[in-house]
């Protein structure tokens, strides 16, 4: 660091030095003197701050953006601290990792922490014994070290959203009065949608390098599980859509499908049949975003994908295990791949966003509406759309970024001194096709590429070296990502 700084130093010492003798030099030589310290002076800068200061440079604003958006349907409190501080205090002693799709014992609880802690991974669960959940969320909500924020993802989306003075933002979801006690002033609850007591997530998180037992955490992260039986069953849909009639939102997001895996098999279907008749009532020329979550059951991913709600929505946001186990729920490309290794590779996941919106998103043979994917990860982001339905999407994929390192931290800038780059440098961006290699440069750092009338926009993300809070960081991507986005009228 020391010896940049001093080479730094230098060069603005022999640019100082050049324009006291810029009269004895010839001007051409001059220009090319002067170009070539100033790029060794931008080169000399951290990979971290010169990407810092090319999104400032691309992310601008779109030329029609959003005034109105209606968010719905889960929204609860989330009760946030140390997962390996909540299992002490619980008496659970550390344990071999092992996946519960859902958990029903404080047993099942510390596997599963495990499993999802030494992947460095984010999962979320439902508890299904109500009483046992009941206690281990009065041992959380009453531990010294925890923290009650606003939770769920379109609570949080409409919270992120709201902090947009000229945005006007309506929340439906079931919303008790710790929660509207939170929710930013601009957030417009309708009556129907509040309720007496509020719904609880517990949220365990843990940092990079932290042990539990034999257990080593890769990156930071946490685990989510709840007893939600209001965002388990969608009771807002209905209302959220009634609602938009007297709201006129210009854009819809939804979330919360993923809450329904708690229900038994025969309600889930029958609910989501309904939840698609109620979305299938929003008028057509509302585009509609939809944000996935953590699920476990491939039938139900299945159904969701093929005939149930994709083709219904304009847009969606997931993460790379979403990603992953949708490719393994409907036999996509790479659906053998059992679970990432490290960071994942870009060329893999390029070529399940291009299968989705090749296989499932708008097309002229096909009635879908599905033009536009938000993909994030850990070290990086990427905006795929079909051509001629979404513009400004390089800083609509910076401004996603940007709101990663920034939320990470808890900090209103990106300080370059407190993130670094974990995005491989060098990248392919398929591995079905003829690919492309791509070389990062930090000073121009969306990188575009485009496939069959599709289009994909990368950028790097710039990772907290100590987070302070990973909750909500995706719902505060895909948020900056719609909010820097426009969409073409057809």
């Amino acid at each position: 660091m020391w010896q940049r700084s001093v080479c730094v130093g230098l060069l603005a010492l022999v640019l100082g030095y050049l324009c006291v003798l810029g009269p004895e030099l010839p001007p051409a030589a001059l220009r090319q003197l002067s170009a070539s310290l100033l790029g060794t002076l931008r080169r000399a800068r951290s990979l971290e701050a010169r990407t810092v200061a090319a999104w400032q440079a691309a992310i601008v604003r779109p030329a029609r953006g959003w005034a109105r958006v209606a968010v719905g349907v889960n929204a609860c409190v989330d009760v946030v601290l140390s997962g390996v501080k909540l299992l002490e205090a619980l008496g659970l002693e550390p344990s071999d990792g092992k996946n519960h799709a859902v958990l029903s014992s404080g047993q099942d609880l510390r596997e599963a922490f495990a499993h999802f802690m030494e992947r460095g991974a984010a999962a979320e669960r439902f508890f299904s014994d109500a009483e046992a959940f009941q206690d281990i969320a009065r041992t959380a909500s009453e531990h010294p070290a925890a923290q009650l924020y606003v939770g769920g993802n379109a609570a949080l989306i409409g919270q992120k959203l709201a902090t947009n003075p000229d945005l006007k933002i309506l929340l439906c979801g079931p919303v008790g009065p710790k929660l509207h006690e939170l929710l930013d002033d601009n957030v417009v609850v309708p009556p129907e949608s509040m309720q007496e007591r509020d719904e609880f997530h517990l949220i365990l998180e843990y940092q990079a390098g932290e042990q539990w037992g034999r257990v080593r955490a890769p990156a930071a992260n946490r685990f989510i599980f709840s007893h939600d039986l209001s965002n388990g069953a969608l009771n807002m849909l209905e209302v959220f859509v009634s609602s938009l009639d007297e709201f006129q939102p210009d854009l819809v997001v939804l979330s919360g499908l993923h809450m329904m895996e708690g229900q038994s098999k025969e309600t889930r279907q029958r609910r989501l049949m309904e939840a698609v008749a109620s979305i299938s009532d929003i008028p057509t020329d509302i585009p509609i975003h939809l944000e996935l979550a953590s699920m476990t059951d491939q039938d139900f991913m299945s159904n969701i994908m093929h005939q149930q709600v994709f083709p219904l929505v304009n847009s969606i946001g997931l993460n790379e295990q979403e990603l992953l186990f949708l490719t393994q729920s409907a036999s996509g490309p790479h659906a053998s791949l059992a679970s990432w290794s490290g960071i994942p590779d870009v060329g893999v996941v390029s070529d399940i966003l291009f299968w989705i919106l090749k296989e499932h998103g708008k097309t002229a043979e096909r009635a879908s509406d599905l033009t536009r994917i938000h993909f994030h990860t850990l070290a990086y982001h990427i905006l795929v759309t079909v051509d001629g339905h979404w513009g400004n999407q390089a800083a609509a994929v910076a401004a996603g970024a940007r709101a990663a390192g920034t939320q990470a931290c808890a900090t209103d800038t990106i300080d370059a001194s407190k993130v670094f780059l974990k995005a491989p440098l060098e990248f392919v961006t398929s591995h079905t096709e003829a690919p492309s290699k791509i070389s990062l440069n930090p000073d121009e750092p969306v990188v575009h590429w485009h496939r069959e009338g599709i289009s994909f926009h990368f950028t790097p993300v710039l990772v907290c070296k100590e987070p302070v809070r990973t909750v909500g960081l995706g719902d505060a991507i895909s948020a900056e990502g719609l909010l820097y986005s426009e969409v073409y009228p057809q």
